[in-house]
């Protein structure tokens, strides 16, 4: 248990520094047991670390995830895709390129960042030195180019491991395009000039044909703009130098830069949103058809997911307010704590009574069984014993507790509800099974802007899902139970729980399931009926959404490894799930969730 808990601390540790240093709280961060790591959008895949992580498998760990945070950051997909050269040398070489830009930012910004960086690098090399057969299939070229980039731009020297590859290449790249490296290092915050820089570092290799009339057109097209950017490069080189020469006040002033940077960042996203809600509405939609087979050849349609949200608790509420609705919560639950003691023993016993380890014995090999030794002592001729720990299989679990948040959920509902959450998130967590405790409403009553649109479009028949939904996430699968405990009063708070579309609920749900590194997954629902919205109802037909949902369900049960619970508040819900409880009054809700969650770890 000790060395499970080491690897599921670093795994934790690691998820909040990509996420910090992304500036991207909603990143997912998974670990995969594959070597081949990715970083794209809101997903990124790291090595799994071993049970019992050592010093320099942290340190190189933290190279990784600080470089997939940085590329998140500062890398533009788009504008990357844009002038991919072709061939596959060409094409490592110029992704070599662009990983040299975007580290060399998070380096010259982060000494902390530099260091794991570097680290992460020299090991990647470690063994080539050892196997002359990887030459040809890691194109070191390629390797070469991004160790000389790092060292124009960062001064860091490359490491001793790649010193092969370096001294091999490094005379032939400055004889070719030492005048384009140096203009490469002078252009790190202007993705678009760096990129056509790179197509012509390649043709000056003679890895593609010649580019220089195609950036020259490009430059003659976007003079003016690409002025303003070097301009805006050269401000922000110079609050690099500035920054430099302090040594008492360099961290305050980064501090400040970086609150700066995060506010005209947050800025510029919502004016993106709200100059391009089709970008908005792609984005959503691929939010929700990730989880494989859900919505294939579904009659189920959405008017517009433009106007959709998924936030975090504590971005609905102000902090003072959230810690008022926090106290409330505390009173409730002051009332009802032998219960809730009892609740949470009974479900910890049970967990650890599962995840106990049998041990092997009258073994050759293995650890030396001392409570045996005295036949030892007394008969010379017994041999030695020894016995090994043979582990249960007890496989890593996630939890996500889906609350429904309509209107009708409002009083002791909702509060029992949060109340079951908390207990669940803190017993669980001292087990080491991670929870997520996520709510389902809409923005608005009967179908907010979602529904001005189609009004202003002329009311086309049919259209589908007509309100704005509101996702929200209490707590994250690896955000610790102290520092989201604030975010489940929210559920009290007036204006919140409106209506209820639980089928994309549970798409959305799932989708998050589905991208976690955890083995076994189950998804507990807590509603009080059948999804209503008024919106969308008045305009299709009658059991639109509750034929949805019941498509919904039937999939994820036959079609995924999500194990899917329900429980229904005062209305019968076993005619949706298949696993289902019906509970007549809300006071039976934490104990009823306990047995439920006891029963499928008895399994």
């Amino acid at each position: 248990m000790k060395t499970d808990r080491q690897s599921e601390l670093v795994k934790k540790a690691m998820s909040s520094s990509v996420r910090a240093i992304s500036n991207d709280s909603n990143i997912e961060v998974t670990f995969t047991p594959d070597t081949l790591q990715q970083s794209d959008g809101d997903l990124v895949q790291l090595p799994t670390p071993s049970r019992e992580p050592k010093n320099n498998e942290i340190f190189e760990l933290r190279g990784i995830g600080d470089s997939s945070a940085l590329k998140i950051k500062y890398h533009d997909k788009k504008l990357h895709q844009k002038n991919l050269p072709e061939g596959d040398l060409a094409i490592k070489v110029y992704n070599a390129i662009e990983v040299a830009r975007y580290e060399a930012i998070g380096s010259k910004k982060l000494s902390g960042v530099s260091d794991n960086l570097s680290f992460a690098l020299e090991k990647s090399y470690e063994n080539f030195d050892k196997n002359d057969e990887n030459n040809e299939e890691r194109h070191t070229l390629s390797d070469a180019i991004r160790l000389l980039l790092r060292e124009q731009i960062t001064g860091e020297k490359p490491p001793k491991t790649a010193s092969k590859i370096y001294s091999k290449w490094k005379t032939f790249i400055e004889e070719h395009g030492s005048v384009t490296i140096k203009d490469l290092s002078e252009n790190i915050y202007d993705q678009k000039n760096y990129s056509l820089l790179s197509k012509k570092l390649l043709s000056e290799l003679q890895l593609i044909e010649n580019t220089k009339t195609e950036i020259n057109d490009e430059d003659n097209q976007d003079t003016s703009q690409e002025s303003q950017q070097e301009q805006n490069s050269n401000e922000i080189i110079e609050e690099n130098e500035v920054e430099e020469t302090s040594d008492q006040t360099s961290q305050d002033s980064l501090d400040e830069n970086s609150r700066d940077t995060d506010e005209k960042e947050e800025k510029a996203h919502d004016s993106l949103i709200d100059k391009n809600l089709d970008d908005a509405k792609e984005l959503s939609n691929r939010n929700l058809n990730k989880f494989d087979k859900i919505n294939e050849d579904s009659f189920y349609k959405i008017f517009t997911s433009e106007f959709d949200q998924i936030e975090n608790a504590e971005n609905l509420c102000d902090n003072e307010e959230l810690g008022r609705l926090r106290s409330q919560l505390d009173d409730q639950m002051q009332n009802h704590q032998s219960t809730i003691a009892k609740l949470a023993n009974k479900l910890q016993r049970k967990l650890l009574a599962k995840q106990n380890r049998s041990w092997n014995f009258d073994l050759e090999e293995g650890i030396l069984d001392a409570a045996r030794l005295a036949r030892v002592i007394v008969n010379p001729t017994f041999p030695l014993s020894y016995k090994m720990e043979s582990p249960t299989n007890f496989k890593d679990t996630i939890v996500t507790l889906l609350i429904d948040n309509s209107g009708s959920m409002r009083g002791r509902p909702i509060t029992v509800a949060a109340m079951c959450g908390d207990i669940l998130a803190r017993t669980l967590e001292r087990c080491g099974v991670n929870v997520e405790i996520l709510g389902f409403t809409t923005v608005a009553w009967k179908g907010g802007k979602t529904r001005e649109k189609w009004l202003t479009n002329n009311k086309p028949v049919k259209p589908g899902r007509l309100n704005d939904i509101r996702h929200i996430i209490y707590k994250a699968a690896e955000q610790p139970w102290r520092r989201s405990k604030k975010n489940l009063g929210l559920m009290l708070k007036e204006g919140i729980l409106k209506e209820n579309i639980d089928g994309e609920a549970l798409i959305w749900a799932c989708n998050r399931l589905n991208r976690r590194y955890e083995q076994r997954k189950i998804l507990m629902v807590i509603s009080d009926g059948a999804p209503v919205d008024d919106s969308t109802l008045s305009v299709n037909y009658g059991d639109y959404l509750d034929k949805h949902l019941h498509e919904v369900i039937y999939k994820i049960e036959n079609f995924s490894t999500i194990e899917l619970i329900a429980i229904g508040i005062g209305h019968d819900v076993t005619r949706y799930y298949n696993k289902a409880l019906t509970l007549i009054d809300a006071e039976q809700l934490g104990g009823a969730m306990i047995d439920q969650l006891a029963s499928l770890f008895e399994d």
